[in-house]
């Protein structure tokens, strides 16, 4: 993937101020169906998924997901490690360079139900706020198919409550935007190539998928170089430091052999 993509300083102020933004065309037509195709594949060649819907849980019944496909594929790894859509990171977050935490294939199939309200960041076990996540569209997508739904402003707040993705946490996330106003900010659809960033602060969950197709992204999510591991807090902490940080002890910087540097 070649050629650099500047940001604005309308756009970087845009993302801080509100906690996300929409890039729209990051990727070219061609790009996007090169890298769809990999996806894909990927995602079918490394599937252990045999169980019906019902029993998936909360995140299986939403999703398709795969995690760090790039593991497994170097057509996927070439995609994930792009120097433009690490810069385009970077550049938002106001920071030199960024590692990878994981990538992560968000499939949601017709029919697909919604998630809850949450934050990203109260899974990841780092001492910084300066994480963010890319959400890639793969094909076009109206907004029946289950858009990101933000709460704007929300980050500037840090974790503030204990979400666990079950239905109490999500109401006490309900509560609490119309308790602080913040405005619901919901694209009207995106097209292939198109992308959605938000920081691991900013309260989102995404709608069910109303319409009769596949929902196919594609998110990146990175974090600040010079990141390092904070002592878990809950299980939900260790899961993911054991998986997507090989069990680096706290104080370490946040930089395994599965969080390189993307410049």
């Amino acid at each position: 993937m070649d050629g650099l993509r500047e940001i604005s300083t309308a756009q970087r102020d845009e993302f801080r101020d509100n906690g996300h933004l929409m890039v729209r065309g990051l990727l070219s037509v061609a790009e996007v169906g090169v890298y769809r195709q990999l996806v894909v594949d990927a995602m079918k060649r490394q599937s252990r998924e045999r169980r019906k819907s019902p029993e998936r849980g909360i995140y299986g019944r939403a999703f398709g997901q795969m995690v760090n496909l790039w593991r497994g594929d170097e057509g996927v790894r070439q995609f994930v490690f792009s120097r433009r859509l690490g810069k385009v990171a970077a550049d938002l977050l106001g920071v030199s360079n960024v590692r990878i935490y994981h990538d992560h294939a968000l499939f949601k199939d017709a029919g697909g139900k919604a998630t809850y309200w949450h934050q990203d960041q109260y899974y990841w076990p780092l001492d910084t706020a300066d994480t963010i996540t890319l959400a890639i569209a793969l094909t076009d997508q109206s907004i029946e198919m289950g858009m990101f739904v933000f709460a704007s402003g929300s980050h500037k707040n840090g974790t503030i409550i204990d979400p666990k993705l079950s239905s109490e946490p999500d109401s006490l996330y309900r509560k609490y935007i119309r308790e602080h106003h913040f405005p619901l900010t919901c694209a009207a659809g995106m097209r292939a190539g198109d992308s959605s960033w938000h920081y691991g602060n900013t309260v989102h969950h995404t709608s069910a998928n109303e319409s009769d197709r596949r929902r196919e992204m594609m998110s990146i999510t990175y974090m600040a170089d010079g990141a390092r591991v904070a002592q878990p807090i809950h299980e939900g902490q260790v899961y993911e430091l054991n998986n997507w940080l090989t069990g680096l002890p706290p104080g370490r910087l946040a930089a395994s052999e599965l969080n390189p540097l993307v410049l």
